[in-house]
């Protein structure tokens, strides 16, 4: 009888709601125009780049509004949620790690808003350590990260307040859980790392003028925090003199070395080193140009153990020994392999955590790159942590694919052995599922490796829900992982796809190039082959086809859903990089040159750029039913990117399908969102996905 009320209901509302053409918001358009290579681009929507205006707040509202009243519409929203909701309710516990005398980790209890830190003593006994769920009313305040000293006494911890990415730092006695100091304010894209017990070294932007949460920030600076100081007194140890967009600062273990690096980009790094024995601070070069990638993972003494893509795109490991540091000098220990290769290190060993075709196959190493064993792991799918200090016999890793829950495991570093260690209580079976790898053929000939994710015994009709995921871009890789959200599709009888794209990092350097710059344009290529391969297959049709992704997936969706309007029945843009031309005017955007370069670099990527720019790309046709989500404190990829999108959409679209777009408030890119606000936007994710392909009922 339920079931039958559903239907009617569902069937009433889609009739309203397809003869009604959606009213929305009335966007005002001014007379803005930029200029390139004498070119004059219009920018009719500019004023929306100014998030903090009261303008610009009404329009949001407005938005909104629209928005809630079309999703409230949705007959089986409310099932979606109810059965999210119940899904998610397991309890959750990270894999644990030392510091000092206690053993730490994070516990969710099912619904809290945010991660609760635990710590146990040597009894057993625990107790709350750090509740970010205390930090604000409305859970949008999360604990951003942690870093201890090395015997455990002293911890820093930041926090983000609505999702921004400056972050705020504080610092406790760990055993008495008292402050220290004053609040470390106007830190950004930093990590904290302690120099003995007398203070820690922090990376920040000057704060720029005009709005914080969208103002460049264009120079990046190393400053070192004194323990007993105020932070006017900090001071500048990297980055005062010469302007480089992302500076880091990690001391070794030994607390010997100060490792610096310094970029203009997300890709590529010089690397530089301090030896804190020595009574004056002096900076030494080790590489002094920005053509690939290096990162200090360890040392021994003066040999630090460096993992690069130097002269080996896939990466390897390799030691520069601060004495005699020229390149003659260094020296391989795990060469490059067909796989891309990561490092991580515990126990007194290396790991090395190669990706093959997107899998994880973890190596046991000794520090002289004498193979100790292969790590036999649960499964097939992705495997991460190994990590820890050097005396530790037994550590922790996390093991998850697309049908299975992440699970965490102990591993003895000297018999080679894992356990479980933790295995949460989902209440979903993943028997009744199965994960496929193909392969498919772009336009160009290249292979693409693509994961298809269904219930067993789907009929391939050409009728099923599927969601098709991508990314392809800043070397990032696309591994097998569970979500609750994706199981909650699933379970309604939906396809769950990802495509492991050019751009990303699935196979090395090379495959990260051939996705960028004057090459992006095989990003869409691939994807809207996937979902011509899908169809062809029969997996699904273009009337039940949706994209989607986020950050530079968001411009994936964006670019391909005007590309091939006639492939897609839905198109879902999150927080996306979508104004390809100003991309790099706003906060930290200049530092994505490798991968997309600039409108002002040249008339050829000027052009190359504009044909493809969401924001500059929209005609006046029928696209796919769309909804852009983001949050308005997003100071990653900053809300503008998607308003102007949304705008440019609503003007133009061409018959009855909905483009709305859903703006979570007082929100960020994404790190640190509550559970509930997580849940929500899953919800009308879903609910507008089905809705627009016909879908009469859910669970």
């Amino acid at each position: 009888m339920k079931k039958t009320i559903i239907f009617a209901t569902l069937i009433s509302s889609v009739g309203i709601m397809a003869q009604n053409k959606i009213t929305y918001p009335k966007t005002k358009k001014i007379d803005h125009k930029d200029v390139y290579f004498n070119t004059e681009v219009i920018d009719a929507y500019h004023w929306l780049e100014d998030d903090r205006s009261a303008e610009t707040e009404s329009w949001v509202k407005a938005e909104n509004v629209v928005t809630y009243n079309y999703l409230d519409q949705i007959p089986f929203r409310k099932n979606i949620k109810t059965r999210m909701e119940k899904l998610w309710n397991y309890e959750k516990i990270s894999a644990p790690f030392v510091e000092g005398k206690y053993t730490y980790f994070y516990k969710n209890n099912g619904l809290q808003n945010q991660s609760v830190l635990f710590r146990k003593d040597a009894s057993g006994k625990e107790e709350v350590f750090l509740d970010p769920n205390t930090f604000s009313k409305d859970g949008t305040t999360s604990l951003a990260g942690t870093n201890f000293t090395q015997d455990g006494s002293l911890v820093a911890y930041q926090i983000s307040e609505a999702g921004s990415d400056w972050r705020k730092v504080i610092v406790l006695n760990a055993v008495t859980k008292e402050k220290i100091g004053e609040t470390i304010v106007d830190v950004k894209f930093s990590g904290i790392s302690w120099y003995k017990n007398e203070g820690f070294y922090y990376s920040s932007y000057d704060k720029p003028t005009g709005s914080e949460l969208s103002a460049k920030t264009d120079q990046h600076k190393l400053y070192y925090h004194k323990l007993g100081t105020a932070q006017s007194e900090d001071k500048v140890v990297f980055g005062a003199d010469i302007k480089r967009r992302y500076v880091g600062g990690g001391v070794t273990e030994d607390n010997r070395y100060l490792v610096i690096t310094a970029a203009n980009a997300t890709s590529s790094n010089e690397l530089y080193l301090v030896d804190l024995t020595k009574p004056k601070f002096e900076v030494q070069i080790l590489v002094n140009n920005m053509f690939h990638d290096y990162d200090v993972i360890d040392n021994r003494g003066s040999k630090l153990y460096v993992t690069t893509n130097n002269n080996a795109p896939n990466k390897k490991l390799m030691i520069i020994d601060a004495n005699k540091p020229e390149l003659t000098n260094w020296v391989d220990v795990i060469p490059e392999t067909e796989n891309v290769l990561s490092i991580s290190t515990g126990g007194g060993f290396i790991f090395a955590n190669y990706m093959k075709d997107a899998i994880s196959v973890v190596k046991q190493y000794n520090y002289d790159g004498a193979l100790i064993s292969e790590v036999k792991l649960p499964g097939i799918g992705t495997a991460s942590g190994f990590g820890g200090k050097k005396e530790e016999k037994i550590l922790y890793y996390t093991f998850t694919n697309y049908t299975t829950p992440s699970s965490v495991y102990s591993f003895d570093v000297k018999s080679g052995k894992s356990s479980v260690y933790e295995k949460p209580k989902v209440d979903f079976n993943s028997d009744e599922y199965e994960s496929k790898q193909v392969f498919y053929t772009s336009k160009d000939g290249t292979k693409i490796p693509m994961i298809i994710t269904h219930k067993k015994g789907l009929k391939l009709n050409g009728k099923n829900p599927t969601i098709l995921y991508g990314y392809g871009g800043f070397n990032i890789s696309l591994t097998p992982a569970f979500s609750i959200a994706n199981a909650v599709w699933l379970e309604n009888g939906g396809v769950y796809v990802v495509a492991n794209l050019r751009g990303g990092g699935e196979y090395g350097k090379k495959w990260h190039d051939a996705g960028t710059q004057l090459k992006k344009q095989n990003v869409f290529d691939d994807f809207i082959v996937a979902a011509e391969y899908l169809i062809a297959q029969k997996y699904t049709s273009s009337q039940y086809l949706a994209i989607k992704g986020g950050s530079n997936g968001g411009l994936l969706v964006g670019a391909t859903m005007l590309q091939r309007p006639d492939l897609f029945k839905v198109a879902l843009p999150a927080v996306g990089v979508l104004d390809m031309l100003r991309y790099h005017t706003f906060t930290a955007g200049a530092g994505w040159a490798y991968d997309y370069g600039t409108a002002e670099q040249s008339e050829e990527m000027f052009n190359y750029i504009k044909n493809y720019s969401p924001v500059h790309n929209v005609k006046k046709i029928e696209y796919p039913a769309t909804l852009v989500t983001t949050g308005d404190h997003d100071d990653r990829v900053v809300p503008a990117h998607s308003f102007k999108f949304a705008a440019e959409l609503q003007e133009k679209q061409q018959g009855t399908n909905p483009v709305l777009i859903r703006i979570d408030v007082n929100a960020g890119h994404g790190a640190g969102k509550s559970t509930e606000a997580i849940i929500n936007e899953q919800v009308d994710i879903q609910a507008f996905t089905l809705f627009n392909m016909g879908i009469k009922s859910v669970k």
